[in-house]
């Protein structure tokens, strides 16, 4: 078991939501992303719903009913090295898809690395929605 920080964890939390993101908001583009996720040891909690491995996660970006992605602003993306070499990211945004109202969302990654380049192990996502009855 390695203890080794990845000193360029910024950078790589930074590049890793530009590409995720150019990849999920392009319908045609989106399939692509069961790359990111490992069939088997990658998770995602998407609004409450917990799923695992590629196939099920792709599952689900394909049941999403909205056409038009508007990432309207990433506020922030915030980065930090693991001791395994990986990379936890916390995303804050506003959405917009199709013609809903613009809303905060937070995403949150964990890369783990393999090889030279890194899987998405953990991937939670919650739009900043609060019921007020």
């Amino acid at each position: 078991m390695s203890s080794q920080l990845n000193p360029a964890y910024e950078a790589i939390g930074k590049g890793f939501v530009q590409q995720y993101y150019a990849l999920f908001d392009d319908p045609a583009q989106r399939p692509n992303l069961i790359n990111m996720y490992n069939t088997e040891t990658s998770f995602m909690t998407f609004e409450g719903i917990q799923l695992q491995g590629a196939v099920k996660i792709m599952e689900k970006f394909n049941s999403l009913s909205f056409q038009r992605i508007n990432r309207e602003i990433i506020t922030a993306v915030d980065s930090q090295p693991m001791f395994d070499g990986g990379v936890l990211i916390n995303v804050l945004g506003r959405i917009q898809c199709d013609d809903d109202p613009p809303h905060a969302y937070s995403q949150i990654f964990v890369l783990k690395p393999l090889g030279a380049s890194f899987y998405c192990q953990h991937d939670i996502f919650r739009l900043g929605i609060h019921d007020t009855a």
